[in-house]
């Protein structure tokens, strides 16, 4: 299912530049499939980081795809980043979302060069939001853009993105592991409980047992395979 503009390829490999990788069995969760839609996903701890998810989606016979990278940082007080790259009926969207789980406020100046990258395509429109309950950790410097023939330009927004984010985790503080757990995984359990656009489908998909062990073990690595916390 990877294609050239594989965003989460090139947020790997960016990675296992700086950071050595665990990659972890997930048995059959690694490959779900139920009407048509097909589900891909693969789980690493990152030492010194935290923990790392990919998720790829096919639908509609191909005709609709999404890339979905899940940064969860353990101990290094950085935000949580979540990255999204959709190709469905001739369009495409690009979504950046920086969440505020950190222990102590995010440096203004840290915010200000995400801010610098979005103003790239300041020229293209939003991509329409609906209201969610956690737009209030969202912060300002992310990114959502849709539109056609956006490829090589979402390509470098996308890549910028992941190369200010791992840049900035090198002076990032450092934090207590359970600390830091435990706010990002207040995040994925609401997430769990109030829902957001993909943990809706693939609760309706697949039932809740299995969306909360993809989205609390596997996406943010917040719990154990038995359910416990992974702190």
């Amino acid at each position: 299912m990877k294609n050239k503009s594989d965003i989460c390829e090139y947020l790997l490999a960016a990675l296992k530049r700086e950071y050595a990788l665990q990659k972890n069995d997930i048995g059959a969760d690694a490959l779900l499939k139920k009407r048509g839609m097909t589900f891909e996903t693969e789980s690493y701890e990152v030492a010194g980081f935290g923990h790392f998810c990919i998720l790829r989606m096919k639908a509609f016979f191909g005709l609709m795809k999404m890339e979905t990278a899940v940064l969860s940082p353990f101990e290094a007080d950085a935000p949580l980043f979540n990255l999204d790259r959709v190709r469905a009926v001739g369009k495409e969207t690009l979504i950046a979302e920086l969440y505020d789980t950190q222990i102590k406020p995010w440096p203004p100046e840290k915010q200000a060069e995400f801010d610098r990258i979005r103003e790239w395509d300041s020229d293209l429109p939003e991509k329409k939001q609906e209201a969610h309950w956690y737009d209030g950790l969202l912060y300002s410097c992310s990114y959502h853009k849709q539109g056609k023939k956006l490829t090589a330009r979402f390509d470098r927004t996308a890549q910028a993105y992941v190369n200010t984010y791992i840049s900035q985790l090198a002076s990032a503080p450092r934090c207590e592991r359970g600390e830091k757990t435990a706010k990002n995984a207040v995040f994925a359990r609401t997430l769990t409980e109030k829902g957001g656009p993909a943990v809706d489908t693939i609760t309706k998909l697949f039932g809740k047992e299995t969306a909360e062990r993809l989205i609390l073990t596997h996406m943010y690595g917040v719990e154990t395979e038995k359910g416990e916390n992974a702190e």
